[in-house]
């Protein structure tokens, strides 16, 4: 080997980056305090490198902010540091540091002193990591509050009065919370609620109900036994139920507002608050809820009414329901009448719209004033290819089992009704257009003429042939007009499925052309369109406001629209309250809702 090979290997070796013994035992404490999930949910930062807030004698310090600033240099075993990191997280979670903002004043000796002894405690109970050489052994009994104010009186006993994380200095610092941090975080709450769950797992594996407390097996919790006894003992709801989503999360139900429960038949998914505490046969009742929710469409089903009002008249009638069929027991507080027995939701809706007084003291499993049926997801939509056809086949298919086991009783006639209704799917919204077209817009007849050859007419040049013409008055009379809501909220998938069914229905009956509108903050007459062109080569102008009334103002006013033809009104509900005085047909996107009862029939675009 040449000697100038030897000293490239050499300085290759001094260039390399030797790991730091005292970096790789903190981190590696810094990782057994992320394993612990209460810990780890106080979601705090950790300034190591170059920190000059940290203790310059002591180990570690904690600032209100939620900032653990950790000695540069100092040498530990992972078990020590993962002992000092947690003391300092615990005095988050303890409400020692609590985030505020403005002035703050910091804790004299006495309250650091109690406050770290009352952690010290709980580490003793909360095992994470191993303590340091040199702290007590033994802590004396009592509050912070009791401490506090016997050494204020007696004074800090020795081994005390630096017993804390700190060295000699304090490990507690109070920093005014900055205002481009967001929201004040409330890091007592945050470690309250995580510690719960903590527990809540840890009974679980103490009653076998699941493996260990990572959860590497579904957890048996009472809403997941609720579910899977559907599926495997109610033959009526065991297809939904094999299809829904149980999503159990605490922060989730806390920030949408879900006392107990809520569904999302779009999704699939029911939510369910886990801190709410209710027994396997109250979760039957309260699953069995969701899912009838679900099943029987009642948010595609309130049309025009008040969502909430419709969704509070459907829970009366299916908590009645699921009584007659002695589905579980139903949990206190929910609404049921037995006066209202027999009736359907929308019998329901049209008795408690009028009593106000009722209506501020009803409540749904969401919560006062809050409905159960989730209009909105709350997560990605997942792949449904037809979600109604998913649960009429559930609801269908589970009832031919109810009645083949005999069970048919135990059924209110109300639900048997409604599953029949199920099992007739309603006709596809555009063979209703058609049979629209084919009831209100004429087919023009044509005339034999000679003046007009027929087509046929060179292959037996010496015979006359008659050829089919349309005179212009029948061109005249069979049309009809469209307005187009071309406002920012439509959706342009809505737009292209309406506009060719529109084209491919008028070009079926020979219509040659349509009038078309289009409406945003003002109309545009866009004239006489051939129907072949209305969905390939409409330009859409617009994309303002949305006031449709002008528009059906300029048709009705225009000489050459013929008085009796009729308009389709395409729009996505968000619109003008309309006045129409001729046929009228309206066509809107699944879901949507128009301001006002409508007179002609609606369409829903899928």
């Amino acid at each position: 080997m040449s000697g100038t090979t030897k000293k490239a290997k050499k300085e290759s070796k001094a260039g390399e980056e030797r790991p730091d013994p005292a970096t790789e035992a903190y981190l590696k404490g810094l990782a057994l305090v992320r394993a612990n999930p209460a810990l780890d949910s106080l979601d705090a930062d950790f300034c190591r490198g170059g920190c000059k807030v940290a203790p310059p004698n002591g180990w570690a310090l904690v600032d209100s902010d939620g900032c653990v600033h950790v000695h540069p240099t100092r040498r530990a075993e992972p078990a020590e540091w993962a002992w000092v990191l947690a003391h300092c997280l615990l005095h988050l979670g303890f409400g020692h540091v609590p985030a505020a903002t403005g002035r703050r004043v910091q804790p004299d000796a006495y309250e650091l002193a109690a406050r770290c002894v009352v952690v010290h405690r709980f580490q003793q109970t909360f095992p994470v990591g191993r303590p340091p050489e040199g702290l007590p052994a033994a802590f004396p009994g009592g509050d912070e509050e009791t401490l506090v104010a016997r050494w204020r009186r007696d004074g800090i006993p020795p081994e005390y009065r630096h017993c804390g994380t700190g060295g000699p200095a304090p490990d507690q610092v109070l920093e005014p919370w900055p205002l481009w941090y967001g929201p004040v975080k409330d890091w007592q709450e945050a470690f309250a609620r995580a510690l719960t769950r903590t527990v809540s797992a840890a009974m679980d594996v103490a009653a076998g109900r699941r493996d260990d407390i990572k959860g590497e097996r579904v957890p048996q919790r009472p809403w997941e036994r609720a579910l899977s006894w559907f599926v495997s003992s109610y033959p009526l709801l065991g297809g939904i139920a094999a299809g829904m989503t149980i999503v159990a999360d605490a922060e989730l139900a806390r920030a949408h507002d879900i006392s107990v429960a809520a569904v999302n038949a779009d999704l699939g998914e029911i939510y369910v608050n886990p801190l709410k505490r209710h027994t396997d046969e109250e979760w039957r009742f309260i699953l069995g809820h969701e899912m009838l929710h679900a099943a029987l469409r009642h948010g595609d089903r309130c049309g025009a009414r008040d969502p909430y009002l419709f969704n509070v008249a459907a829970d009366y009638v299916i908590n009645g329901w699921l009584r007659e069929m002695q589905i579980g027991e139903m949990p206190e507080g929910l609404l049921y009448d037995r006066e209202l027995g027999g009736l359907s939701a929308e019998e329901v809706y049209d008795r408690i719209a009028a009593d106000l007084r009722t209506r501020r003291r009803l409540a749904t499993l969401r919560g006062k004033g809050r409905g159960d049926i989730l209009g909105e997801p709350l997560g990605p939509v997942r792949d449904f290819v037809d979600l109604d056809e998913f649960y009429r086949r559930g609801l269908v298919q589970g009832f031919d089992l109810h009645q083949q086991q005999g069970e048919r009783g135990y059924l209110p006639l109300g639900l048997v009704e409604e599953i029949r209704a199920l099992s007739h799917p309603p006709v596809p919204w555009d063979a209703q257009l058609a049979r629209w077209f084919d009831e209100f817009v004429p087919r023009p007849e044509p005339v034999r003429t000679y003046a007009r050859p027929a087509r046929r007419q060179a292959s037996t040049p010496d015979i006359p042939r008659a050829g089919r013409s349309f005179p212009p008055e029948e061109v005249a009379r069979c049309t009809f007009g469209v307005v187009l809501d071309t406002s920012g909220s439509m959706s342009r998938t809505m737009l292209g499925k309406a506009l060719g069914a529109i084209a491919s229905y008028a070009a079926a009956r020979d219509v040659p052309a349509a009038r078309v509108v289009f409406c945003d903050a003002t109309p545009y007459d866009a004239g006489y369109l051939p129907v072949t062109e209305i969905a390939t080569r409409v330009r859409v102008k617009g994309r303002g406001g949305t006031v449709l009334q002008p528009g059906v103002d300029l048709l009705r006013r225009a000489d050459d629209f013929p008085a009796g033809a009729p308009l389709l009104i395409i729009t996505d509900g968000a619109c003008d309250v309309l006045r129409v005085t001729r046929e009228h047909a309206y066509l809107l996107p699944q879901g949507g809702r128009l301001p006002f009862t409508a007179r002609g029939p609606v369409f829903r675009v899928r």
